[in-house]
């Protein structure tokens, strides 16, 4: 066979091609026309349902940004963290080796059973999804597909992120869960200066309210002088005074050294990048994330038109069997002429 043969051939495959699908264009129309309805349909009732109730809900994702330092001039893993914090961190299969960060400590944590039974008990998720069945590990399964992270790291920032068809539920959920990140990274002393500024802040309003109490005490035991009737009970009055005043003395000493520690903390975290630092808290949002009905239409209809277009050409592959009387001798199990007896 010549060229212009090969290609008078492959010029009459594409007319035949055409003409079967032109023989079966009002059953390709008429699925991709179903198809399109169909999936438009799907989508209107599905919007129309209340959420709780519809077979594909309008769903939102709540996000949190959060700055994990994981450089080096930050307190690394080996040198902060204490017993308890290396003793979770071999848990996580982290190392307080080289390649420890702390963003994968953030991210452990968040898939931590500790932490996901914070949230189950604080919003009864075992209730409110009708949960019967191992209802603590499966609470557990379920919130880690929907409670998930993401870290940055050019920028440093980890991102929590929480999908459900409820978005105040959602942004609750994502904000309790970068409080107990917050509390743990503090309790593990990670952040070294916020954890020393939360101790003096304390240490120092239980020094004010020292003093405060002894000058109270001073100012009653001086009024006290005016009902003395005796040498005696005058000098007990003013040996209790002198020791107030030295005890207030001491306290005011104190509470001037933790106002100083307390300065000179401000000034290294200001200095320093934090470890752990909230950047922005979950808010609720005015947009769902998915699901995509338009998407959903368009894939529908193009579906149904490539399942009429294969169905066309089954149905003339079946014609042309039929019309061939070899073709059907065979398929029933009779023999052709001119085959041997």
């Amino acid at each position: 066979m010549n060229l212009q043969e090969q290609e008078a051939d492959d010029e009459i495959s594409l007319i035949d091609l055409l003409a079967v699908l032109l023989a079966h264009k009002r059953l390709i129309i008429g699925v991709t026309a179903v198809s399109a309805l169909f999936s438009a349909v799907i989508s209107i009732v599905s919007l129309k349902l209340p959420p709780e109730k519809s077979f594909m809900p309008n769903q939102f994702t709540v996000q949190s940004h959060m700055l994990v330092n994981d450089s080096e001039n930050s307190s690394s893993l080996s040198s902060l963290l204490g017993s308890s914090a290396a003793g979770l961190a071999s848990l996580a299969g982290i190392s307080a080796a080289k390649g420890s960060s702390n963003s994968a400590l953030a991210s452990y944590i968040l898939q931590s059973n500790g932490l996901l039974d914070a949230v189950a008990d604080k919003f009864k998720l075992i209730e409110k999804w009708n949960i019967e069945k191992h209802p603590r590990s499966s609470c557990r399964d379920m919130l880690k597909k929907m409670l998930v992270s993401d870290f940055d790291d050019e920028t440093g920032v980890f991102t929590v992120k929480f999908t459900d068809i409820d978005p105040a539920f959602a942004r609750d959920v994502v904000n309790f869960s970068v409080d107990y990140l917050e509390s743990v990274f503090l309790s593990l002393g990670i952040d070294k200066n916020l954890l020393k500024k939360e101790n003096l802040e304390s240490n120092i309003n239980a020094a004010f309210r020292e003093i405060t109490a002894l000058q109270q005490q001073i100012k009653n035991v001086e009024h006290s002088v005016s009902d003395v009737y005796s040498v005696a009970q005058l000098g007990e009055v003013s040996l209790k005074a002198s020791l107030l005043k030295l005890e207030l003395e001491a306290q005011e000493e104190i509470y001037k050294q933790l106002k100083a520690q307390y300065e000179m903390v401000k000034i290294e975290i200001a200095n320093d990048s934090p470890v752990f630092q909230i950047l922005e808290r979950a808010e609720i949002p005015d947009r769902k994330s998915k699901p995509s009905r338009g998407k959903l239409c368009i894939i529908v209809t193009f579906a149904g038109f490539f399942i009429s277009v294969f169905a066309a050409f089954f149905l003339n592959a079946v014609e042309n069997i039929r019309s061939d009387d070899e073709a059907m001798k065979k398929l029933s199990g009779r023999k052709c002429k001119g085959d041997a007896k």
